[in-house]
């Protein structure tokens, strides 16, 4: 060790003090040249970056919060990462040492086949065909209810009833069968069934519950007439129970109305109104008898 630390000694010491600086300053100037130039391309990504971000919220003004908006957002988000870092690397180096190699491009073709790859072509499928958009509610086959809040390039966010979140990968989503309760601008319906107690007036019945229907702010004229005009639900005696008379009646709402919403409207709206006109509301009682020993 001692004598190649000599002749370590005896190598730097032949050179002269000019070359000895120069090449100091070499080093300095490619140290700084790097620096500068990872600086602006950290520059660069940032001015980018801004006129992406631009160029979305113009479209979101023009088209609205879309879901293949902000899907394409991602893309480019990434993209710009993507062509930034090859930048600093440095084309001929990664197409030399990488591409160039067949065993990088057996393993990429390999990878291509992951489930990162399988979400982002899913995530491509659904902001192309749009079964949903942000903001609709939608209902999966597992169970799953809840209002789609956002897109990544590999999930799909979903926020349910009780605000928590569901992160449902983009390839799972894409193969599932959805139930979109916010497709399209359709009308919307839904049955109700009110029991009443035998001894009620079924006509009396059927106008109080008419007028508690309509009364309510999200119902709105669905039944189409022979006329042509549009009218409310009527409300109909559908059934015979135990201990009640069934009354039905179907009610339109707007498909930018939430079900939960109508439902406890209309249940509130109905109870109240037979409540106050004296109809009966069955329901079961329990007799309990109590045996004297003595």
């Amino acid at each position: 060790m001692q004598r190649m630390f000599d002749e370590f000694v005896k190598l730097f010491m032949s050179f002269g003090a000019e070359e000895f600086w120069a090449g100091v300053y070499s080093v300095l100037a490619i140290f700084v040249l790097t620096v500068l130039t990872i600086l602006g391309y950290i520059l660069l990504y940032k001015l980018l970056k801004v006129i992406l971000r631009r160029v979305f919220r113009t479209l979101e003004k023009k088209k609205g919060h879309r879901i293949h908006i902000e899907f394409l957002e991602r893309v480019a988000n990434l993209s710009l990462i993507i062509f930034i870092t090859v930048s600093i690397l440095g084309w001929k180096n990664i197409g030399g040492s990488l591409l160039g190699s067949a065993a990088v491009i057996t393993g990429v073709i390999g990878f291509a086949a992951q489930d990162v790859i399988k979400d982002i072509l899913s995530g491509l499928l659904i902001s192309i065909y749009k079964p949903f958009d942000l903001g609709d509610r939608i209902e999966l086959d597992d169970g799953t209810v809840g209002i789609v809040e956002s897109i990544t390039m590999r999930h799909v966010v979903i926020v349910r009833i009780d605000t928590l979140r569901v992160v449902i990968p983009n390839s799972k989503i894409n193969a599932a069968s959805i139930l979109n309760y916010s497709f399209g601008e359709i009308q919307r319906s839904c049955l109700f069934k009110f029991p009443v107690g035998y001894e009620s007036d079924i006509e009396k019945t059927r106008e109080v519950i008419s007028e508690a229907v309509m009364s309510s702010p999200y119902s709105i004229p669905g039944k189409k007439q022979k006329d042509g005009s549009m009218d409310y639900g009527k409300v109909y005696f559908i059934e015979l129970a135990d201990s009640a008379l069934i009354m039905a009646v179907t009610v339109y709402y707007e498909s930018s109305v939430a079900g939960e919403k109508l439902k406890d409207d209309i249940n509130t709206r109905v109870f109240e109104a037979l409540e106050e006109n004296h109809i009966e509301i069955p329901y079961n009682h329990t007799s309990v008898i109590i045996k004297n020993e003595s």
